[in-house]
């Protein structure tokens, strides 16, 4: 099988299947705050704030005022990859070398190609396997905790043009309720002194929003925050400037006392379907059921749905389709077997049409509701096609969403690709995820990279977004 298609084989089928495999007890995620401000004020009697209309000039960046976007730049030289149009069964598999994957066979087998019933008891939960051969390896790097690397990665970028987005100072607001506990989707609204709406912003399942004033097109030196939750509103003074890039701000809200809701959990997949990527599509089709059955028997039974929104280029037979979300595994089955990869042409293709639909079309939940877009794919976007929502908009439309953005980066994604995915998970408090790879190169498991990174860990990538995944559940206690 082609070295390419063998990295990129089961990248799907690991991001998603393995999901569910995650029992027990997640790991303790521990943030460094240099300076925290802990809001109490009373909101007894303070009604919601309602967001007026925006005046002119007061949008985010890439608003969909024409005006208000950063002009998109004229796309740079890049080194495209061989790109495949067809998959071959008679190849033989890459094997794994042999230490990597006797350190991997220690951990738990997954047998994806075992059907297994869509419902399943939570004492009767399937035990995951994965053939030896379809072991892969992945680095992740979170730009976000590993701040000032970031910064430095991107201050020394010279690659191919790309959308320049100011994130240099940044604002952790942290909400909780009266027990330190960590509340989702608490809705942000800030806003000018004069009463200008910046943006909305909705935490995460952390009780987290970033919010970086430099990157949206009306700034000011002071910020009015207003923090809702079940109705009742709190309101704090933020303060802008270089003196406060990394700030941290606590709010003790009492709305997020009341009962909690169950956990609720929207997935979607924003898949390349090119012809390189025929091999993630075809294991997601024959292990979706497997999948089902692995979320459902976790041990917080969030309440589940699938979406999905596969994208080519302009010149293919589509460029973008979207399918919403839906609980029933079996109607999802069903979409997946109309989508088989084909086309490509050059390079790039267009993420940004396919990024826009997957934000604004599907019926998100938002509230009460852990939302993830795991975005993967092995090129970069197009940025000459004159699109006013770009993926820079679109990125700050999923922060006001709470959507997260976990792009898995397969072999062959240029400097320009690298730049993007990681300015798509950093803005949205994701992280990025990346292959890795061995001595005998791509599709045997190691910990070597082309990505830009110096500081990663690296271990099985179904090992990984188990992590992900049961992290995000955790931080709710149920």
């Amino acid at each position: 099988m082609n070295s390419k298609r063998t990295v990129s084989i089961l990248i799907i089928v690991l991001l998603v299947g393995i999901l569910a495999a995650c029992q027990g007890q997640p790991e303790t995620v521990v943030v460094t705050r240099e300076m925290t401000r802990v809001v109490t004020e009373t909101v007894e009697g303070i009604p919601p704030i309602s967001a007026g209309e925006a005046e002119e000039g007061s949008a985010a960046i890439g608003s969909e005022r024409a005006a208000d976007a950063p002009p998109p730049p004229e796309t740079g030289a890049k080194v495209p990859p061989s790109r495949e149009t067809s998959v071959d069964a008679s190849e033989p598999e890459v094997k794994s070398s042999s230490d990597t994957t006797a350190e991997i066979r220690a951990e738990e087998e997954i047998a994806l190609a075992t059907p297994v019933p869509t419902m399943v008891s939570e004492a009767a939960a399937p035990v995951a396997a994965l053939s030896q051969e379809s072991y892969l390896t992945a680095g992740e790097v979170d730009d976000n905790a590993e701040w000032d690397d970031y910064l430095n990665y991107v201050n020394r970028y010279q690659g191919p043009a790309i959308i320049p987005v100011d994130v240099s100072e940044r604002h952790q607001i942290w909400v909780r309720n009266s027990q330190e506990r960590p509340i989702l989707g608490a809705l942000i609204r800030i806003s000018t002194e004069n009463g200008r709406e910046v943006t909305t912003l909705r935490t995460h399942s952390d009780g987290r929003a970033y919010f970086f004033p430099r990157a949206y097109a009306l700034q000011a030196s002071t910020y009015t925050v207003a923090v809702e939750v079940n109705g009742l509103t709190q309101t704090f003074t933020l303060a802008a400037g270089p003196q406060t890039s990394q700030r941290e701000w606590t709010i003790i809200h009492p709305g997020g006392d009341q009962i909690q809701p169950a956990t609720q959990l929207d997935i979607l997949f924003l898949i390349d379907a090119t012809g390189s990527m025929a091999d993630e599509i075809n294991q997601l089709k024959e292990n979706i059921h497997v999948i089902a059955a692995q979320i459902d028997a976790l041990p917080s039974r969030p309440d589940v749905r699938f979406g999905l929104v596969a994208y080519r280029d302009r010149g293919d037979m589509f460029v973008t389709r979207v399918f919403d979300f839906t609980p029933d595994v079996n109607e999802f089955a069903e979409i997946l077997a109309g989508v088989y990869a084909e086309g490509g042409g050059d390079y790039p293709e267009d993420l940004n049409e396919a990024l826009s639909r997957a934000v604004h079309e599907p019926e998100w939940r938002v509230e009460n509701t852990v939302s993830l877009i795991f975005l993967v794919a092995d090129a970069p976007p197009h940025l000459d096609y004159g699109q006013q929502n770009h993926y820079a908009y679109e990125m700050s439309q999923a922060a006001a969403r709470g959507i997260k953005i976990y792009p898995i980066a397969s072999s062959g994604l240029d400097a320009m690709g690298e730049y993007v995915f990681r300015q798509l998970a950093q803005f949205t408090g994701g992280r990025f995820i990346f292959l890795t790879y061995g001595p005998d190169g791509p599709g045997s498991p190691g910990g070597e990279t082309t990505m830009n990174v110096d500081d990663y860990t690296v271990s099985a990538l179904h090992r990984l977004v188990v992590k992900i995944v049961e992290e995000e559940l955790s931080y709710l206690g149920q």
